[in-house]
Order: C-alpha cells, then sequence, then structure tokens
C-alpha cells in the first residue's frame, strides 16, 4: 500500500507539471464540457457499429462524461436513474453490486468477455477503470451464449489516448473516506500510446465497527505498427480487505416488524468486529485488437485471462431466541449466531475472434459481424457453517469474543467450457431496417468432485424490425432467446435441461445530436418468459427434495427512459419502470408470488445544471429523486411460506461542483436527507438496511 501511494504521488506530481506547462487558458472557452454525455452506441448491443438508435432491443450506455460529471463510482449508483434495474439491493455491501435487471441477476463482462465471477454474477470491479457501462436487456444469448433472461452488464475499460491528458484527484467524505486517484495517458512514441488509471482508497461504513479498503491498477498500451492495425494490451489489478463486516442479517423485530423494546439502529453489527473479515484480490490481463482487411472489411479480436480468489470468515446473526419453538421471540433482544467461512477460486480465459463487414448488394445495405468465441471457466468453492457461538444483545452489543478457526470444506469443484458460432446481420433497405442474429453453442460441465460430465448444445436467436418514421425516430419489434445451464439431477439421476429464456418488445427510439443539443430517449413494452425452471417434485415423500423442470416465470414491463445535454449546461436522466413479474408454474408454495426485489414502479430523475459565463461562471449542482415501490423480499417456500414485503422508498441525491480552468471542486450527497429505510427483508433472521447518507468532497486537477 504504501509504495502504490508513493507511487501514486510521483506519477501525480509529473502529471501536474506537465499539464501546467501545457495548459492554456481560454476566458471564451466552455468551462464543463461533456461531449459524450448522451452516448449513441455501443459494441456490446451487436458487436459492430450499428447505432444504438437503430437495434432492437433495449440497451443503456453509460458513458464516462455521465460517470465524471454525476461522480458515481459503483454500479449500483449508475442502476439508479436506469430504467428496469434496481441496485444496492443488500444495502451497504463493500464487496459487490447486488443488481436486478428484468427480474433476473444479470452477469458481469468485461471489454465484451465474461468476468471471473464466482457465486455472485458481478466482481465489484472499481467504476473508476472504466469509460462506460454497457446494460443490454432482455435475452443476449444470440451474441454471448449463456446469459440469464434479463440481460447482462459490460463495462469497457479506459483505453490509452493519442493526445496527452489525464487528471489526479483527492477525496475526502463521512465515515474516514480517503481516495486518491490518477489517471493519465498519452503518447510514448509514434506508434504507442499508454495509459495508467489507479486508486487507493480507505473508508468506514455505517455499519458499526466495519471498515473497507481497496487498490486498484490498471495499465494499458496501444499499439498501431501500420495504419491499419491496432493492438490494445488491457490490464487491471484490484485488492480488497473488508474487516469487521457483519452487517445486515438482521431479525426483522424492530427492522421490518414491530418489536417491543423499540427500533433497531441501522448501524448495528451482530458479528464479531475484530474476527469478521472478507479479503479478496482479482486481476485481468489480454488484449483488443484489429486489423482492417479492406476499407468495408476488419478482422477483431479480444482475449482476456481473468482470476479472482476471495476468502471470508465471519460470525452473522441468526434470529432471535425462541427457545420453545412458538414462533415468537423469548425477550426480543438476545439474538442467535453462527460462525461461516467462504472461499472461491475463480480462473476464466475467454476470446472472440469476428469479421466485421459492410457491403451492398442491390437496394440493400449489410452491416454484419460472424464471429466464433471461447470460454474456459474453471471455479472451485468452499465453505462451512458453525453453530454454538454465543448470543449477543440486539440493543447493547459487546464484542470481544475469540472466535475458533473454521476451516472451509469444497462444495463445488467445476470446469465448464463453450465454445460458440454467432453471426449478425443488419439488412437496410431504405429506411426499414432488418436485424438477425443466430447462435450455436456447445456447453460441457464437469464436476471434477464426482467425474459427472453434463454437454448441452443450444441454439439461440433474435430477430428484430425497425423502421425510421422521421430522423432519428425509429420504432421496433423483436423476438430474441436464452439459455443457462443448470446444475443437479432429477429423480432418476438425469441431468437437467437448461433454463430457457424468450422475450418479445417492442417499442420507439429518439436520437438527437446536434451542436447545442444531446438527446437519446426509448419507449419499451415487453413480455419475458424464463421455462424449465426447477420446482418441487410432486412425487416427493417424507425427506426428499427432488426437482423437476416445469416451473415457469414471467415477466412483463413498460420501459421509459430519456438522457439529454442541452448547450454544455443542462443534462437530464429520467426513467420510469413498471415490471410485472409473476412465478407462473409451480409446484410449490410460490405460485403466483412476486420475484424478489423487483419493484413494480420505479420513478427517478437527475438535473445537474453548470453556469458557463457571467459571475457564477464554472459553478454547477445537480439534484436527483429516485422512488421505488415495495417489492417482495422472497419466494414462499415450505420452510419459509411467508412473503416478507419491504416498503417503498423515495430518496434524494444532490451534488454542487465548480470548475475553473483545470481545477475542479465538487461534493456530492446520496440520499439527502438521511433516509433510513429497509433495502430487503427475507426472512425473520434476514433483514438489511439501505445505504444511508454518503457525502464525498472531491479537489481535481485535470490536464
Amino acid at each position: 500500500m504504501t509504495k502504490l501511494i508513493g507511487l501514486l504521488a510521483t506519477a501525480g506530481a509529473a502529471a501536474l507539471i506537465a499539464g501546467a506547462a501545457n495548459a492554456q487558458t481560454d476566458v471564451d472557452a466552455l468551462i464543463v464540457t461533456a461531449p459524450d454525455y448522451v452516448s449513441t452506441g455501443g459494441l456490446a448491443a451487436n458487436k459492430s457499429p450499428v447505432p444504438l438508435v437503430e437495434t432492437p432491443q433495449s440497451v443503456t450506455v453509460i458513458s464516462r462524461d455521465q460517470i465524471d460529471l454525476l461522480d458515481w463510482n459503483n454500479l449500483s449508483q449508475t442502476a439508479r436513474y436506469v430504467a428496469g434495474v434496481t441496485g444496492e439491493n443488500y444495502g451497504p455491501d463493500e464487496r459487490v453490486d447486488w443488481l436486478t435487471l428484468r427480474g433476473f441477476n444479470p452477469v458481469q463482462y468485461i471489454d465484451g468477455l465474461q468476468s471471473a465471477i464466482g457465486s455472485i454474477t458481478n466482481t465489484g470491479l472499481d467504476l473508476y477503470g472504466s469509460e462506460s457501462v454497457e446494460i443490454l436487456k432482455g435475452p443476449s444469448s444470440a451474441l454471448y451464449g449463456t446469459t440469464p433472461p434479463g440481460g447482462i452488464v459490460n463495462l469497457t475499460s479506459r483505453r490509452p489516448q493519442d493526445t496527452f491528458g489525464g487528471e489526479i484527484e483527492v477525496q475526502a467524505g463521512n465515515r474516514d473516506h480517503l481516495q486518491g486517484n490518477l489517471d493519465l495517458t498519452g503518447p510514448l512514441s509514434d506508434t504507442v500510446s499508454g495509459r495508467l488509471t489507479a486508486l487507493v482508497r480507505s473508508k468506514g461504513t455505517q455499519t458499526r465497527g466495519v471498515d473497507s479498503d481497496r487498490v486498484y491498477v490498471a495499465p494499458a498500451l496501444t499499439f498501431r505498427p501500420t495504419d491499419a492495425t491496432r493492438i490494445t494490451l488491457l490490464s487491471y489489478y484490484q485488492d480488497d480487505e473488508v474487516t469487521g463486516d457483519g452487517g445486515g442479517f438482521l431479525p426483522a423485530y424492530g427492522v421490518l416488524l414491530p418489536n417491543p423494546l423499540g427500533e433497531v439502529s441501522s448501524t448495528i453489527n451482530l458479528g464479531e468486529t475484530s474476527y469478521n473479515r472478507f479479503k479478496r484480490e482479482h486481476y485481468g490481463i489480454g488484449y483488443d485488437a484489429e486489423h482492417k482487411l479492406s476499407d468495408t472489411l476488419t478482422l477483431s479480436q479480444n482475449l482476456k485471462f481473468s482470476h479472482l480468489d476471495g476468502d471470508q470468515r465471519g460470525v452473522g446473526g441468526n434470529g432471535l431466541v425462541d427457545n420453545n419453538f412458538d414462533g415468537v421471540p423469548d425477550d426480543y433482544r438476545t439474538v442467535n449466531r453462527y460462525s461461516f467461512s467462504f472461499a472461491e477460486d475463480v480462473d476464466v480465459f475467454a476470446v472472440d475472434t469476428r469479421l466485421n463487414g459492410t457491403m451492398t448488394t442491390g437496394g440493400l445495405t449489410h452491416q454484419f459481424v460472424g464471429g466464433v468465441d471461447y470460454r474456459r471457466y474453471d471455479y472451485v468453492g468452499s465453505s462451512a457453517f458453525g453453530f454454538g457461538i454465543p448470543s449477543i444483545d440486539l440493543f447493547q452489543p459487546v464484542y470481544g469474543l475469540a472466535i475458533p478457526a473454521l476451516p472451509p470444506v469444497t462444495f463445488s469443484d467445476q470446469l465448464q467450457t463453450q465454445a460458440g458460432l454467432y453471426a449478425l446481420d443488419q439488412i437496410k433497405a431504405g429506411k426499414l431496417m432488418v436485424n438477425l442474429s443466430l447462435r450455436h453453442d456447445w456447453v460441457e460441465t464437469k464436476d471434477r468432485a464426482t467425474g459427472g460430465k453434463v454437454d448441452d448444445a443450444e441454439f439461440s436467436y433474435r430477430a428484430g424490425l425497425s423502421y425510421e418514421i422521421a430522423p432519428g425516430l425509429i420504432p421496433y419489434a423483436a423476438y430474441s432467446k436464452s439459455f443457462q445451464p443448470v446444475a443437479g439431477t432429477d429423480r432418476g439421476g438425469s441431468p437437467f435441461d437448461p433454463t430457457t429464456g424468450e422475450q418479445i418488445e417492442g417499442g420507439i427510439k429518439f436520437e438527437q445530436r446536434s451542436d447545442t443539443r444531446q438527446l437519446f430517449a426509448t419507449a419499451a413494452v415487453y413480455k419475458l418468459t424464463q421455462q424449465n425452471v426447477l420446482t418441487p417434485d410432486p412425487a416427493n415423500g417424507a425427506g426428499q427434495s427432488f426437482n423437476i423442470q416445469t416451473g415457469e416465470v414471467e415477466v412483463k414491463g413498460v420501459e421509459l427512459e430519456a438522457v439529454a445535454r442541452f448547450n454544455e449546461r443542462l443534462s437530464l436522466n429520467a426513467s420510469y419502470s413498471y415490471t410485472d413479474s409473476e412465478v407462473t408454474r409451480s409446484n410449490g408454495p410460490d405460485l403466483g408470488n412476486r420475484l424478489p426485489v423487483v419493484p413494480k414502479h420505479k420513478i427517478s430523475a437527475l438535473a445537474d445544471y453548470t453556469f458557463q459565463d457571467g459571475a457564477f461562471r464554472g459553478l454547477g449542482g445537480s439534484f436527483g429523486v429516485r422512488y421505488t415501490s415495495d417489492t417482495a423480499g422472497n419466494l414462499a417456500a415450505s420452510y419459509q411460506p411467508v412473503v416478507f414485503i419491504n416498503p417503498s422508498v423515495t430518496l434524494f441525491d444532490a451534488s454542487v461542483h465548480y470548475d475553473l480552468n483545470d481545477w475542479r471542486l465538487a461534493v456530492t450527497a446520496s440520499n439527502l436527507f438521511d433516509k433510513e429505510y429497509v433495502a430487503r427483508c427475507y426472512s425473520t433472521a434476514n433483514c438489511f438496511f439501505g445505504v444511508r447518507r454518503v457525502v464525498v468532497a472531491s479537489v481535481t486537477r485535470k490536464f
């Protein structure tokens, strides 16, 4: 840590000197610019340069300009103003970003390749190293193979630039937040450019005794040996440590339900602050290369090896003591506890090779891509649970117990390989556009613990139709499919088939861009169905828990979303989602239930304004409001027949920023009025408070 801080300080000082030497002041120039605040393209949606407005799928691209102007630093924050997505579903979790997209947990990709995800579908990679965030909504298997029906999230890493630039930033905030950021890019020779992005952070949290430290470094190099060839080497390394972590896992009484002794504090920690610890190290290294074979044909390949090593130990709450098992707590304050340990080791090698091109045949123009990709996913997970840990007082906790070590035991040792062939063609005939994608996957899953092997082969496709009824105004309709392998076997020992998803979506997109105006707006309606869902086997006898695949889930919704920037002064983000989710087929008590943490209504709006002239030149600020209706905390089950309902909540965000030449001072606040709310309860023993007010002040020198 000390060496890295020294490296950042040295590099930052050099950058400040270089920036000062090259700085020029123009009093007539705009103080704050965000030319890419509103993104109109994203390669993840089509693996080709088809504009978003012509893509027959709901896609949200969050640009670096948005991230910087609004001072977002994790995926959950970017989801606050996006239709169809919810984040922070377990409150202030310093480990990962909990996201729900159209009812399902999206899988995280980095630079178009699946990341080293483990038991959770994202890695908690810091957003500071990303150039953009792309959220693909709905089935995306036609280009990416095994994906959940709700969609995927792709992070695009910052790339080296051919001109000198960058920033150094220092942050300080409540709960002892301290952070230093560095981003430096520029030419190293006539054919080579480089970039170094890094940060160091130390902070406390709203949970008593929980502290978080992070180190992130991402070097990159771009080589241009010829005018037709570009090779970009990309890498990242992130080290996280969270100490004292015991947030959440609170009893419902005093959090969601009345407690005769009073309300539970949102700062409460039912763990052991000197014992609980989470450590994670992950990194990725690879390249993104392209070679222009002609003016109309380009060969591209991106490759990455990524690794994640996580280790966690802790003591957590396990519900209020009920010694006579009558469902009523004995004293409403004494909490059972358990000890747990968890470790996972993940290695992923992925490569995607494709040919992009354009051609005209008769009156038809084709924008096509054809490719082959391969992914090798190696996962080893282990865990252990121990009981008999002394209880703790819910209102006056006392810490300091010596907790015996609990070595984890391997529960999963899996090797999965996926190979896919895919093709996409956008066919344009005047104002009519037809978008066709087809893919075939071969997936092999080996269980090294049992010696079992499952082979799956699946076709996926997407078909869409769009028509430009006026400049920038394009309605569309599309049908798409997805699939995911399912672990386990039925009563007879036969492996389960993959779950499948299918979606019908229709909508309209509008794009307008000029020297003074950027605007992108979408409206979509969809019906999404997941099939082959596991549900209890009706032939089960006492003590049996076999499953069959006759379950089904349906999600229907309406999504409205707009992002705009006017005259480099006013920026707007707004969205509305109506999401109706339901378990439509099941042999269990969850039949008819809503999916967990999926609000029926979500409304959000944010405006940011900066004065570009006059006495207040450079001064600006933002104000945002977000509302989510109540959500189900869980699906009903035989062991948990009650569905807990998390209440609706309205939260506010704000910022003030001042720019002068190459300096920026900013103060941002999320949950401005420090609203205490419940993020999720899914049993009488498992409740989580939402994120309380977070205030961060920053000083940035750009060059």
